[in-house]
């Protein structure tokens, strides 16, 4: 006899199969129309921006709706930006040590809690307290109370431990979670925490521990790793004469930071395993407790230290996670951080309510174009009004632009002609130090001073007027630089400012 009752239930389980199939491959097939929007809008930004070459990545759903390069790798050369293009990912990277330090919290190899001087018993600020009270979660939220101190691995080639342990002699700018200033440094100094706690260099930690399980063979954590790979982004940067082709930027003493370098290939599979919880291939790396952690709010990032944008965005709230900056768009949660070195950018930025994910990478030195493709997109895949962003962010980061060429301007006005300087150039060649930053060497070179911070980084002085020269980074010559004052003491020793530091020559 016929089973009907299992008949029907079997044929009625094949057609909501066959219906869930459906639905899927109809939803697989209904961004079509906007991905072939969107791929011609990213060339006419690229060159409304005027970028040599970038790339877009865009997933949604657990699927890759693009993944594709743009333009050419080296303006002077006719190889195209493809999907194994390398780029540098600078502070985007600052979200693979949040989740490298979360998977050792979840060995209990470290607690967020934990004192920093527990697993670095050397490690000083220039405040006792500061120095004792400040803790593992501390050195991702941007609020430890320490200024900006780039310049100790911009300028200057030490290693991690050195450029840590050089923040010693750098006053803080506020209490102890009394404030908020951009750090790359505590992210170094996390960095050095993980190779402690796990016994592995940092950047084997990322290489192990996230590279490889999400199969990103084509991703490195160091520069010195990246410049193996010939397929390879180069950095250009705009000055007053153009455009020009610059070296890359070295990130690998604060490799924590932002020094991590990846392609549009790889880069979905880390969009994916974000916006998947921390899950891949069904094996979740992060405690879901932990990855909860790490990308929620922390700090509040005040409106007037938050990026350009917001003009247009109009958030209700501007937050920092750990490696995230946190905010609302269109009554939506977006999860996004931008990356960015000399000649070089990036943007990752997240919906994970909505499981929607998009990366940008340029070789443009603070292409905002980056910005503008991102909320492109969002507005787009998420069916939102959406305006011009890359016309409408142009227009507002050109005003910024023109805004920096006026005081430029006023301080070539502001110029004496025919003011020698007092000091003969031979007297001011010699070694200076500053407690904080270190030693530099100025010589003379062709008749033309110039200060040498490290072997490939040149500082060459333009005598501006009196004892006051024009400072100005060897490879963007023809840009705008920075005037500098020396000064000779009563006892005739001579010093000068430097970025607002001042420096002494040795006897």
């Amino acid at each position: 006899m016929l089973n009907y009752q299992f008949i029907r239930s079997t044929c009625l389980s094949i057609l909501i199969l066959g219906y869930c199939l459906l639905f899927q491959n109809l939803n697989a097939q209904s961004y079509k129309k906007e991905v072939e929007e969107l791929d011609q809008y990213f060339e006419k930004a690229r060159l409304q921006w005027q970028v040599p070459g970038l790339s877009v990545t865009i997933v949604k759903d657990g699927k890759t709706l693009l993944s594709k390069g743009y333009g050419l790798r080296a303006m002077d050369k006719s190889e195209p930006v493809d999907e194994e293009t390398l780029f540098m990912l600078g502070s985007t990277t600052k979200a693979m040590t949040a989740a490298a330090m979360a998977m050792l919290v979840d060995e209990d190899k470290v607690a967020w809690d934990d004192l920093v001087i527990d697993h670095l018993p050397w490690f000083k600020l220039s405040d006792p307290f500061v120095t004792r009270e400040l803790t593992v979660q501390d050195l991702f939220t941007h609020n430890s109370g320490l200024g900006n101190t780039d310049l100790l691995w911009v300028l200057w080639d030490y290693s991690t431990e050195e450029v840590v342990k050089r923040i010693a002699n750098r006053p803080l700018s506020y209490s102890l979670r009394g404030g908020y200033t951009y750090q790359n440094i505590m992210y170094a100094t996390a960095g050095l925490i993980i190779e402690e706690a796990s016994g592995q260099d940092w950047d084997q930690f990322v290489q192990t521990r996230i590279f490889d399980p999400l199969g990103m063979t084509r991703s490195c954590a160091l520069k010195s790793c990246a410049e193996t790979f010939a397929n390879r982004s180069t950095p250009h940067y705009p000055t007053d004469a153009g455009i020009i082709k610059i070296i890359d930027s070295n990130a690998d003493s604060i490799g924590a930071a932002g020094s991590a370098w990846s392609c549009p290939k790889d880069i979905q599979k880390w969009m994916k395993f974000v916006l998947d919880s921390a899950v891949v291939d069904g094996q979740r790396l992060i405690s879901e407790q932990n990855f909860t952690f790490i990308t929620q709010p922390k700090i509040i990032v005040p409106k007037s230290s938050f990026y350009p944008t917001k003009v247009l965005t109009k958030p209700n709230f501007t937050a920092y996670s750990m490696g995230w900056f946190l905010h609302d768009y269109e009554g939506e949660f977006v999860q996004f951080h931008t990356g960015s070195l000399n000649g070089s950018g990036a943007i990752i930025g997240l919906m994970p309510e909505h499981n929607l994910g998009v990366y940008v990478m340029v070789n443009l030195d603070h292409a905002e174009v980056r910005h503008a493709i991102m909320y492109q997109v969002f507005d787009k895949i998420m069916g939102l009004d959406s305006r011009d962003w890359s016309t409408d962010l142009f227009k507002i980061y050109s005003d910024i632009d023109q805004a920096s060429k006026k005081r430029r301007e006023n301080t070539v006005k502001a110029r004496i002609a025919n003011k020698p300087s007092d000091m003969p150039f031979l007297d001011m060649i010699g070694t200076y130090t500053n407690d904080y930053l270190g030693s530099l060497n100025i010589g003379l070179v062709n008749g033309q001073l110039r200060i040498t911070c490290r072997p490939d980084r040149h500082i060459i002085l333009e005598h501006w007027h009196y004892n006051t020269f024009m400072g100005k980074i060897e490879e963007y010559a023809h840009d705008s630089g920075d005037l500098i004052d020396f000064n000779r003491s009563a006892k005739g020793r001579l010093s000068f400012d430097l970025y607002g530091y001042s420096f002494h020559k040795q006897d």
